[in-house]
């Protein structure tokens, strides 16, 4: 309860929280693109409309311009009775606004508003009296107007025109209609994108627990900290057996650069002992002499049923130690030597003098390994070796290769004497 307070007072004081914000980033991108989209397909949209009407328009006019019957009332006494009822016809079935038919002075023999023929054109027709073909957007009689002036030939002479043409709105209202389904696309996918946006934040907050950027910022920090201020080294490796991460303590015990282990590969950074422990795990931790130091290593496998795994290696110096060890060893020898007495009670010189004699053929054994030799009980045997040990005769020293506590191995002291010599 404790921490979601915590967690609320900081998203109040820091502002939005990472859902939020990223809920919003996503979804702006979302709508930004959408929109970019949206106005890209309307451009395309509004031309894809005038080229189709221009190429119907097109078409009709030159189909019109090519009509013999039209060719031939030219030469009518009369040639809107021939050219009205056929422009007119061909202006429903095509869906056009007008058809106008006219001669090189631009004298109209059809028209929608039967007034107007027999008058002039009320817009320029130099384009297709010099032989071309005009597409383009003028106001006329009606409007304004998308249309097709194409000239009529009589052999290579230019005897008319034909143009056809739709007012502007019409054309600009199929293209909002269409609009409308392309704004209608565009909101349902802002829509579906903001649900989007919102599932992939949930997703991504699962997979960091749900915490902030600061709460994150903060762990990275602490582990940071805590890693390089371990007195204790500290090696992970992947399940390809590359080093991630390695931190001061474990690069001045392998006598190397953190920077240059991490991202190295294991084999080629570790000897045979640590890359051992490090690919059997070893849990209670065992001995490893690296250089000038004696380490303590712990690992915790990197294989799991068969299969590689990440990896963990703890490395903990225990030179001063093991040092100490032989200090107080080479005391108590001393001491004993000075101070020798007669046998405690419960001891016998038979028993005393065979143990000296195993001990003598089995150097560096335990009470457990010298009381199977002597065919007596662990105990007994440990009590001879600590008399043997504390008049002189014998010395001690500690085992690191057993799980958990450290076990203790005795020597006689001619034998350690003739280790030192050697």
């Amino acid at each position: 309860m404790a921490s979601k307070m915590m967690r609320a007072s900081q998203m109040t004081h820091g502002g939005m929280s990472l859902r939020v914000q990223l809920i919003l980033l996503q979804a702006l991108i979302v709508a930004v693109v959408t929109l970019i989209a949206g106005v890209t397909a309307g451009v395309i949209q509004a031309h894809t409309v005038r080229d189709a009407y221009e190429d119907r328009m097109l078409a009709v006019a030159q189909s019109i311009a090519s009509m013999p019957a039209v060719l031939d009332a030219f030469d009518d006494a009369d040639p809107s009775a021939t050219m009205q009822p056929l422009a007119e016809t061909i202006r429903r079935a095509s869906d056009l606004t007008y058809v106008v038919i006219a001669d090189a002075d631009g004298i109209r023999f059809s028209h929608p508003n039967p007034d107007l023929i027999g008058k002039k054109v009320s817009t320029s027709a130099a384009v297709p009296l010099s032989g071309e073909i005009y597409m383009g957007t003028q106001t006329g009689t009606l409007g304004p107007s998308w249309r097709v002036k194409v000239p009529v030939f009589d052999g290579s002479d230019v005897i008319g025109t034909v143009s056809v043409g739709i007012l502007e709105s019409q054309g600009t209202g199929e293209f909002v209609g269409n609009l409308a389904w392309i704004i209608g696309a565009m909101l349902a996918a802002v829509v579906l994108g903001i649900f989007g946006s919102a599932w992939v934040t949930a997703v991504i907050r699962r997979r960091i627990q749900l915490l902030e950027p600061h709460e994150i910022a903060a762990l990275v920090r602490n582990q940071e900290t805590t890693l390089h201020g371990l007195s204790e080294g500290v090696i992970t490796v992947d399940a390809e057996g590359t080093i991630t991460l390695a931190n001061d303590a474990a690069a001045r015990l392998l006598g190397a650069d953190a920077g240059e282990l991490t991202g190295a590969a294991a084999a080629d950074v570790l000897d045979e002992e640590l890359l051992a422990v490090l690919r059997d795990g070893e849990d209670a931790g065992r001995p490893v002499i690296v250089g000038s130091h004696v380490l303590v290593a712990r690992g915790t496998g990197s294989r799991v049923d068969g299969e590689p795994v990440d990896a963990t290696l703890l490395l903990r110096d225990h030179t001063e130690l093991h040092d100490v060890v032989r200090r107080v060893e080479a005391a108590d020898a001393i001491i004993a030597f000075r101070r020798r007495a007669g046998l405690p009670k419960g001891l016998s010189a038979e028993t005393l003098d065979r143990t000296a004699t195993a001990l003598a053929q089995h150097p560096d054994s335990s009470a457990a390994e010298l009381a199977e030799v002597l065919g007596m009980s662990r105990v007994s045997a440990r009590r001879y070796l600590e008399h043997l040990a504390s008049t002189g005769r014998a010395a001690r020293s500690l085992d690191y290769s057993t799980k958990g506590r450290p076990g203790t191995r005795y020597r006689t002291i001619e034998t350690v004497s003739q280790g030192m010599r050697d």
